[in-house]
């Protein structure tokens, strides 16, 4: 997949996307032929445990990234910027951006909306990098926007995050994430602008669609949003695992000679000897 290929399936067929976060499950997903794979900042909370994605930023965003990159053949790849690399430092965010694409094989990132996302938004195309953008509840500024709630719920809100979605497609955005915003106001901008929508928590009438792989998979079990459809929960039969193999190392059935070496018996007799 490429960028020119993600943006002609729009109007065409829904556009797939899932996040991963290392090397075992990116595989899984690429060969699943997911068409976009995001290395998400909810690695701060699904992977290191951290309340807040602002915690998150480059080396660990990038260290990851990195893992993903190599298990990745078919899907566009695309880095999550954290909050520290173009909201808290919008003089770095052409460098950091970069850094996504030279150093961790992606091919775009994705912003997060804010104040000065236009400019910065801009100044990431030009210098040559794809950018995906992100509107509705935004995670790194939750607490400014009344928290984590669905967004553009009366006139004016909704009003508001159409001009910004209509705003990111001139600054020269290749998509936009719409997440949790009502399914009325996602067809809207679907229809007014010409990128794809990959809708999260925002309605069937996007252009695609994405998930937090813990959570398709189950296996976080901190909170479930409400747009969450689990479609498998792996953490009790992961749980079940562990405690079968806790039981049968305590009561000795683990490891059977299956899991074991020998070594001639000629040659065990040998050591005394030597």
């Amino acid at each position: 997949m490429n960028i020119n290929e993600i943006k002609d399936l729009k109007g065409k067929r829904k556009i797939t996307m899932l996040t991963a976060y290392d090397y075992s499950i990116a595989s899984l997903v690429d060969r699943a032929g997911i068409d976009i794979i995001l290395v998400g900042d909810s690695l701060a909370n699904v992977v290191l445990g951290l309340e807040s994605t602002t915690q998150v930023g480059m080396p660990e965003m990038l260290h990851h990234t990195k893992a993903v990159s190599r298990a990745v053949k078919n899907a566009l790849l695309i880095g999550d910027m954290p909050y520290s690399s173009y909201q808290l430092n919008p003089d770095e965010c052409v460098i950091n951006a970069q850094k996504f694409i030279s150093e961790a094989g992606c091919q775009g990132v994705k912003l997060e909306w804010f104040d000065n996302c236009p400019t910065v938004t801009a100044q990431i195309v030009k210098s040559g990098i794809p950018v995906m953008g992100h509107i509705g509840l935004t995670p790194q500024t939750a607490d400014r926007i009344s928290g984590f709630k669905c967004q553009g719920k009366d006139a004016q809100a909704a009003k508001q995050l159409i001009s910004q979605a209509e705003e990111l497609e001139k600054r020269g955005c290749f998509a936009i994430v719409l997440e949790c915003i009502p399914d009325k106001i996602a067809q809207l901008i679907t229809k007014k602008i010409s990128i794809p929508t990959i809708g999260i928590g925002a309605g069937i009438h996007c252009d695609g669609q994405v998930l937090v792989i813990n959570d398709l998979l189950g296996l976080f079990e901190r909170y479930t949003p409400k747009f969450v459809k689990k479609y498998v929960d792996l953490s009790p039969l992961i749980l079940e695992a562990v405690q079968n193999f806790k039981n049968e190392v305590i009561q000795e059935k683990f490891p059977t000679p299956q899991q074991s070496f020998t070594i001639k018996e000629e040659e065990f007799k040998k050591i005394d000897q030597l």
